[in-house]
């Protein structure tokens, strides 16, 4: 099928039977009835009803190659600025949509796989059958608009066992038989964000905890449907509330963190992309240039987001009536200031745009490490900002209820604003409560600080990619022996 709708992509979610725990008890019913779910699915069906919509339509999807049928535009391997500017348009209107809250929104893990599509040749090395098996994934969920979750990080004790235990008792992720249906896998995986609100799972272990075991290797990758025998999933308690006025956040897009256990699961050889070869693992990961791939969406998120926050801060100031005032004018300056480079750091990715080597276009990398060096700083910092700005106000804010109840003529005697009404002005309050001091909120800055990884391996990543580049060195070099 073509792209889905919002009430197809509900469906989906609702038929799966994978167990779901959630304070220790299974999710029964409906996923789209359960206060941890329901939120979030409503928020990306109303996205993928914008596929749909025929203002948006062709921003939002292309042909595909196989039948000419409209796919997701997010999908779409760039071979030119054009397609660049293209995908860019389309995820835009994604993150302009959730301002940027959804850090796991489905064109996130449309672009990752697209991003190991493009690098599937190299598992050619290995096995032709490999490299065919993630080409035609990929345009499976291409062609299927299969909303996706992924699985990379281990539990510490899985990462510490697969180094330092005999491999027969190591709990680390790995195989542990051979079938002639397939490969049966055994192991844990944190942060599968969203796992229990997408269709599959995309599972790399990166990196590998333990070096080549031929009988029972810890080097894979694979992809499988969320709900076959063998899987389940452990919910941590969810931030979301019914409420949309005193959660406005959390109540659409609380994502839910699983963490994903495999007990013998058996993984079909068509969904295996490769086993039992850590140089390749490397290689895939690197050859695919995921980080720069799913960088350009991430960067498009971000200005989404650094959007709505400066926008909050600017209604703040003004209900405040500190507009003019010189230490809010400095603190606004510096978020327009990230604003406008992460802006300009957008552009530069696509207009530096250099070729793979293997017939795609790839932004450039150096402008997208940079936005992912400078993001998990400026974002702590805005909300830093708007909680000073705030002050106690953001502490003591009734709730959607009083103003129902006997004493709203209270509250609408005393909480007005200069130009808003007290339901409109507690209603901003409590979207800075949220964002400032709420578990919503605080999820979202950790969130960022460590969303490719801590500041050292993100900042490694800048500094590798210059290390290599000899231009400044060479112009300082010639300045020097000029000057001789």
């Amino acid at each position: 099928m073509p792209v889905k709708n919002g009430k197809q992509y509900i469906d989906r979610i609702n038929a799966q039977t994978v167990p779901v725990w959630y304070k220790g008890k299974l999710v029964t019913g409906n996923r789209s009835d359960h206060l941890a779910f329901a939120g979030l699915m409503e928020t990306q069906a109303k996205m993928y009803d914008m596929q749909h919509d025929p203002l948006l339509a062709t921003k939002m999807t292309y042909a595909s190659p196989v039948d000419g049928k409209p796919v997701g535009l997010s999908f779409l391997p760039p071979k030119s600025v054009d397609d660049l500017e293209r995908r860019r348009i389309s995820i835009n209107l994604w993150s302009n949509m959730h301002h940027g809250f959804l850090g796991r929104s489905p064109d996130y893990m449309n672009s990752a796989i697209m991003a190991f599509y493009t690098a599937a040749d190299l598992l050619s090395d290995l096995s032709p059958q490999y490299a065919e098996n993630l080409k035609n994934y990929y345009a499976y969920c291409r062609d299927n608009d299969i909303t996706l979750s992924h699985a990379f990080i281990q539990p510490h004790a899985s990462k510490i066992s697969g180094q330092i235990d005999a491999t027969e008792d190591a709990i680390a992720a790995k195989i542990v038989d051979r079938t002639p249906d397939g490969l049966i896998i055994n192991g844990a995986f944190m942060m599968a964000t969203q796992g229990a609100t997408c269709d599959e799972i995309f599972v790399y272990p990166s990196p590998s905890p333990a070096p080549f075991d031929d009988e029972n290797p810890f080097a894979f990758a694979f992809a499988v449907p969320n709900d076959l025998p063998g899987i389940s999933m452990i919910c941590r308690d969810t931030y979301a509330a019914d409420s949309l006025y005193n959660y406005p956040l959390s109540s659409r897009y609380e994502e839910m963190d699983n963490i994903v256990i495999f007990d013998h699961v058996l993984v079909p050889h068509e969904r295996v992309f490769f086993a039992g070869d850590e140089e390749m693992s490397s290689r895939l990961f690197s050859g695919s240039h995921f980080h720069i791939y799913a960088g350009h969406q991430v960067l498009c998120r971000y200005i989404a987001k650094t959007e709505f926050i400066l926008g909050t801060i600017q209604l703040l100031t003004e209900t405040l009536d500190q507009v003019s005032e010189a230490h809010v004018i400095e603190k606004t300056a510096r978020i327009l200031a990230g604003l406008e480079t992460l802006k300009a750091l957008a552009i530069a990715a696509e207009t530096n745009a250099i070729p793979d080597g293997r017939g795609f276009l790839l932004p450039a990398p150096k402008p997208l490490m940079a936005a992912n060096i400078l993001y998990p700083k400026l974002y702590p910092d805005m909300i830093d900002t708007m909680q000073l700005l705030a002050s106690s106000g953001m502490i003591m804010i009734p709730q959607e209820e009083e103003f129902q109840s006997d004493v709203a003529a209270h509250l609408n005697t005393y909480l007005k604003g200069t130009d808003s009404t007290p339901l409109e002005r507690t209603a901003l309050f409590r979207l800075i409560w949220e964002l400032g001091s709420g578990s919503f909120g605080g999820r979202q800055t950790q969130f960022e600080r460590f969303f490719f990884g801590n500041s050292i391996t993100v900042s490694n990543r800048l500094y590798a990619a210059y290390s290599k580049d000899q231009t400044y060195r060479e112009l300082v070099r010639s300045f020097i022996a000029g000057a001789e």
